[in-house]
């Protein structure tokens, strides 16, 4: 822990929640959200390329997403509302294989989700809306664009979403047992 942030592990090895530093008073707040140096300190060293943003609704469930060839690690955190953020460790040959860690990030709590490399990522929106934020370590690539089916029986995700909306392309996904170990990342050890 440094002064201005709070590493915490999970679970998972690798996935990490983290807790920045808010200095609050009568104006509001101020906090670093992103300082490489001391992610560094913590063990995220990845060069993160891209930001994105999510604006959903109630319920809705994006996920389990993940990139092959162009492999992405995130850092995710929600700025307006609340979710319940997913990490599958789908590295073909991990002890880990097949297990997950669900993470609350909300506006109110200011937690973020470190994801590495090679795990699949998803969330659902348990607040009226969420404004979801993400960093990812390599850009977006349609045609790599691969995934988890959300509801897989064997991971048993509770999600605790009776009747989530999903994405065509979210449903059309294969449970994890049935993809192609071609077609997922590979464990190497550190």
């Amino acid at each position: 822990m440094t002064a201005n942030l709070q590493i915490v592990e999970t679970s998972l090895a690798g996935v990490l929640v983290v807790k920045p530093r808010a200095f609050e008073d009568p104006r509001g707040f101020f906090m670093e959200t992103y300082r490489a140096n001391l992610l560094a300190e913590a063990g995220i060293r990845e060069t993160f390329v891209q930001d994105n943003h999510s604006h959903s609704s109630r319920g809705v469930l994006r996920g389990l997403h993940y990139q092959l060839r162009h492999p992405q690690a995130k850092l995710c955190r929600v700025v307006t509302g609340e979710v319940l953020d997913v990490a599958v460790d789908i590295r073909v040959g991990s002890p880990n294989f097949g297990k997950w860690v669900g993470v609350l990030l909300s506006a109110e709590n200011r937690t973020q989700i470190y994801i590495p490399k090679g795990f699949a990522h998803g969330f659902v929106v348990r607040s009226e809306t969420a404004d979801f934020l993400y960093k990812c370590s390599d850009y977006y690539d349609g045609p790599d664009d691969r995934g988890v089916l959300w509801n897989d029986p064997d991971l048993a995700i509770d999600w605790d979403t009776p009747s989530p909306i999903i994405s065509e392309k979210d449903a059309r996904y294969l449970p994890l047992a049935q993809i192609p170990p071609e077609n997922l990342p590979r464990y190497t050890q550190a």
